[in-house]
Protein backbone atom coordinates (compact mmCIF):
# COMPACT_ATOMS: atom_id res chain seq x y z
CA UNK A 1 0.00 0.00 0.00
CA UNK A 2 1.51 3.45 -1.28
CA UNK A 3 2.43 6.27 1.62
CA UNK A 4 -0.40 8.68 1.85
CA UNK A 5 0.24 12.33 0.45
CA UNK A 6 1.89 13.95 3.65
CA UNK A 7 0.35 18.03 4.26
CA UNK A 8 2.71 19.03 7.38
CA UNK A 9 2.53 21.82 8.98
CA UNK A 10 3.13 24.75 6.99
CA UNK A 11 5.56 27.07 8.92
CA UNK A 12 8.56 29.79 8.65
CA UNK A 13 12.21 28.51 10.32
CA UNK A 14 14.33 31.41 11.37
CA UNK A 15 17.74 30.33 10.26
CA UNK A 16 19.48 33.77 10.68
CA UNK A 17 22.77 33.31 11.93
CA UNK A 18 22.81 29.35 12.50
CA UNK A 19 24.79 26.62 10.99
CA UNK A 20 22.88 24.55 8.37
CA UNK A 21 23.91 21.21 6.83
CA UNK A 22 24.04 21.09 2.74
CA UNK A 23 25.02 17.30 1.59
CA UNK A 24 25.57 17.61 -2.64
CA UNK A 25 27.01 19.29 -4.43
CA UNK A 26 24.53 19.87 -7.78
CA UNK A 27 21.27 22.03 -8.98
CA UNK A 28 18.92 20.97 -6.37
CA UNK A 29 21.55 21.48 -3.79
CA UNK A 30 22.40 25.12 -5.57
CA UNK A 31 18.32 25.85 -4.75
CA UNK A 32 18.04 24.75 -1.28
CA UNK A 33 21.44 26.87 -1.06
CA UNK A 34 20.29 30.00 -2.19
CA UNK A 35 17.04 29.96 -0.23
CA UNK A 36 19.26 29.56 2.88
CA UNK A 37 21.67 32.23 2.22
CA UNK A 38 18.91 34.48 1.29
CA UNK A 39 17.58 33.90 4.91
CA UNK A 40 21.22 34.49 6.55
CA UNK A 41 22.13 30.66 7.26
CA UNK A 42 25.83 30.05 7.93
CA UNK A 43 26.17 27.29 4.91
CA UNK A 44 28.07 24.24 5.41
CA UNK A 45 28.36 22.34 2.18
CA UNK A 46 29.64 18.89 2.09
CA UNK A 47 30.07 17.27 -1.02
CA UNK A 48 33.29 15.73 -3.55
CA UNK A 49 32.61 18.42 -5.87
CA UNK A 50 30.22 20.99 -6.48
CA UNK A 51 28.23 22.94 -9.60
CA UNK A 52 29.43 26.07 -10.90
CA UNK A 53 27.10 28.41 -8.71
CA UNK A 54 27.95 26.52 -5.33
CA UNK A 55 31.36 27.09 -6.42
CA UNK A 56 31.05 30.75 -6.59
CA UNK A 57 29.68 31.10 -3.46
CA UNK A 58 32.28 28.98 -2.33
CA UNK A 59 34.94 31.49 -3.69
CA UNK A 60 33.38 34.26 -2.47
CA UNK A 61 33.27 33.25 1.08
CA UNK A 62 29.31 32.72 1.61
CA UNK A 63 29.62 29.38 2.38
CA UNK A 64 32.11 26.73 4.13
CA UNK A 65 33.23 23.37 1.27
CA UNK A 66 34.26 20.48 2.33
CA UNK A 67 35.41 18.65 -0.81
CA UNK A 68 34.66 14.79 0.37
CA UNK A 69 32.11 12.11 0.92
CA UNK A 70 29.80 13.34 4.07
CA UNK A 71 30.77 11.84 7.48
CA UNK A 72 28.94 11.96 10.87
CA UNK A 73 30.95 14.50 12.30
CA UNK A 74 29.36 16.87 9.98
CA UNK A 75 26.37 16.82 12.00
CA UNK A 76 27.80 18.93 14.71
CA UNK A 77 26.77 21.83 15.79
CA UNK A 78 24.10 21.94 12.85
CA UNK A 79 20.53 23.09 13.36
CA UNK A 80 19.18 21.96 9.77
CA UNK A 81 19.74 19.16 7.91
CA UNK A 82 18.81 19.28 3.88
CA UNK A 83 20.54 16.12 2.07
CA UNK A 84 20.07 16.29 -2.46
CA UNK A 85 23.12 13.66 -2.52
CA UNK A 86 20.31 11.25 -3.99
CA UNK A 87 22.12 8.34 -2.82
CA UNK A 88 19.36 5.75 -0.80
CA UNK A 89 21.72 4.07 1.49
CA UNK A 90 23.46 7.58 2.48
CA UNK A 91 19.58 8.75 2.97
CA UNK A 92 19.28 6.07 5.47
CA UNK A 93 22.13 6.54 7.80
CA UNK A 94 21.93 11.01 7.54
CA UNK A 95 18.33 10.50 8.48
CA UNK A 96 18.52 8.04 11.49
CA UNK A 97 21.49 10.16 13.06
CA UNK A 98 19.60 13.13 12.42
CA UNK A 99 16.68 11.82 14.43
CA UNK A 100 18.97 10.92 17.31
CA UNK A 101 20.15 14.49 17.34
CA UNK A 102 16.80 15.59 17.06
CA UNK A 103 17.79 17.82 14.21
CA UNK A 104 15.35 18.70 11.54
CA UNK A 105 16.50 17.33 7.99
CA UNK A 106 15.20 17.26 4.85
CA UNK A 107 15.99 14.41 2.00
CA UNK A 108 15.28 15.09 -1.39
CA UNK A 109 12.64 13.19 -3.04
CA UNK A 110 12.90 10.76 0.05
CA UNK A 111 9.70 11.79 2.65
CA UNK A 112 10.21 9.20 4.63
CA UNK A 113 13.88 10.26 5.65
CA UNK A 114 12.50 13.49 6.05
CA UNK A 115 10.83 15.64 9.28
CA UNK A 116 10.32 18.61 7.45
CA UNK A 117 9.21 19.53 3.92
CA UNK A 118 10.55 21.92 1.66
CA UNK A 119 8.07 23.66 0.07
CA UNK A 120 8.49 25.33 -3.79
CA UNK A 121 8.81 28.74 -3.41
CA UNK A 122 8.19 31.75 -5.43
CA UNK A 123 9.87 34.86 -3.80
CA UNK A 124 9.71 37.92 -6.01
CA UNK A 125 10.90 41.11 -4.09
CA UNK A 126 9.14 40.62 -0.50
CA UNK A 127 6.65 38.00 -1.44
CA UNK A 128 6.99 34.57 0.05
CA UNK A 129 4.43 32.44 -1.71
CA UNK A 130 5.41 28.54 -1.26
CA UNK A 131 3.84 25.60 -2.88
CA UNK A 132 3.37 22.22 -2.04
CA UNK A 133 1.16 19.03 -3.79
CA UNK A 134 1.65 16.97 0.13
CA UNK A 135 4.30 14.77 -1.63
CA UNK A 136 2.06 13.74 -4.25
CA UNK A 137 3.91 15.41 -7.05
CA UNK A 138 6.77 17.72 -6.66
CA UNK A 139 7.39 17.73 -10.00
CA UNK A 140 4.22 19.77 -10.38
CA UNK A 141 4.82 22.39 -7.63
CA UNK A 142 8.48 22.79 -9.81
CA UNK A 143 6.18 23.95 -12.59
CA UNK A 144 3.66 25.71 -10.63
CA UNK A 145 6.53 27.00 -9.30
CA UNK A 146 8.08 28.14 -13.01
CA UNK A 147 4.37 29.28 -14.31
CA UNK A 148 3.89 31.80 -11.07
CA UNK A 149 7.91 33.16 -11.62
CA UNK A 150 6.10 34.54 -14.47
CA UNK A 151 3.02 35.76 -13.22
CA UNK A 152 4.61 38.05 -10.61
CA UNK A 153 7.13 40.41 -12.58
CA UNK A 154 9.19 43.38 -12.36
CA UNK A 155 5.98 45.56 -12.07
CA UNK A 156 4.77 43.56 -9.39
CA UNK A 157 7.78 43.59 -7.28
CA UNK A 158 8.02 47.57 -8.01
CA UNK A 159 4.14 47.25 -6.64
CA UNK A 160 4.67 45.77 -3.47
CA UNK A 161 7.46 47.65 -2.48
CA UNK A 162 6.17 50.87 -2.87
CA UNK A 163 4.01 49.03 -0.72
CA UNK A 164 5.65 48.37 1.86
CA UNK A 165 6.84 52.30 1.95
CA UNK A 166 3.55 53.78 1.74
CA UNK A 167 2.52 51.74 4.68
CA UNK A 168 5.59 52.29 7.19
CA UNK A 169 4.84 56.24 5.79
CA UNK A 170 1.19 55.58 6.84
CA UNK A 171 2.31 54.09 10.47
CA UNK A 172 4.63 57.26 11.00
CA UNK A 173 2.02 59.80 9.59
CA UNK A 174 -1.86 58.21 10.17
CA UNK A 175 -4.54 57.26 12.85
CA UNK A 176 -5.48 53.49 12.04
CA UNK A 177 -8.27 54.06 10.74
CA UNK A 178 -7.42 56.51 8.26
CA UNK A 179 -4.17 54.14 7.54
CA UNK A 180 -6.36 50.84 7.34
CA UNK A 181 -8.67 52.41 5.13
CA UNK A 182 -5.91 54.08 2.86
CA UNK A 183 -4.15 50.41 2.56
CA UNK A 184 -6.99 48.66 1.53
CA UNK A 185 -8.02 50.98 -1.09
CA UNK A 186 -4.75 50.68 -2.86
CA UNK A 187 -5.07 46.81 -3.50
CA UNK A 188 -8.68 47.04 -3.95
CA UNK A 189 -8.67 46.39 -7.59
CA UNK A 190 -5.44 44.36 -7.49
CA UNK A 191 -6.49 40.81 -9.05
CA UNK A 192 -5.05 37.67 -10.00
CA UNK A 193 -6.16 36.00 -13.22
CA UNK A 194 -5.75 32.19 -13.81
CA UNK A 195 -6.59 28.66 -16.39
CA UNK A 196 -4.96 26.00 -16.20
CA UNK A 197 -4.39 23.96 -19.21
CA UNK A 198 -3.99 19.90 -18.27
CA UNK A 199 -2.43 17.88 -20.72
CA UNK A 200 -4.25 15.76 -23.29
CA UNK A 201 -5.58 12.65 -22.49
CA UNK A 202 -3.71 13.01 -19.06
CA UNK A 203 -6.78 10.78 -17.23
CA UNK A 204 -6.61 7.95 -19.48
CA UNK A 205 -2.35 8.14 -19.38
CA UNK A 206 -2.08 7.90 -15.25
CA UNK A 207 -5.00 5.01 -15.48
CA UNK A 208 -3.08 3.57 -18.38
CA UNK A 209 0.37 3.59 -15.86
CA UNK A 210 -1.55 2.20 -12.95
CA UNK A 211 -2.47 -0.82 -14.91
CA UNK A 212 0.79 -1.26 -15.61
CA UNK A 213 0.88 -0.05 -19.59
CA UNK A 214 4.65 1.53 -19.91
CA UNK A 215 3.57 2.82 -22.81
CA UNK A 216 0.83 5.00 -21.45
CA UNK A 217 3.29 7.50 -20.19
CA UNK A 218 4.71 8.22 -23.75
Amino acid sequence: MSQSPNPYFQVGLDVFGRTCLVIGGGAEAADKTARLLEAGARLRVVSPALCPRLQEWADQGRLDHHARPWQPADLDGVWLVLNTAGDPLLADQVYALARERRLLINTYDRPECSNLGMAALVHPGHLRLSISTSGASPALASRLRADLEQVFDSEFVDYLDLLAQVRTHLQKTADQTTRIRLLKELVAEFGLEAKLHYPEGWRERMKGLLAGDPAAGG
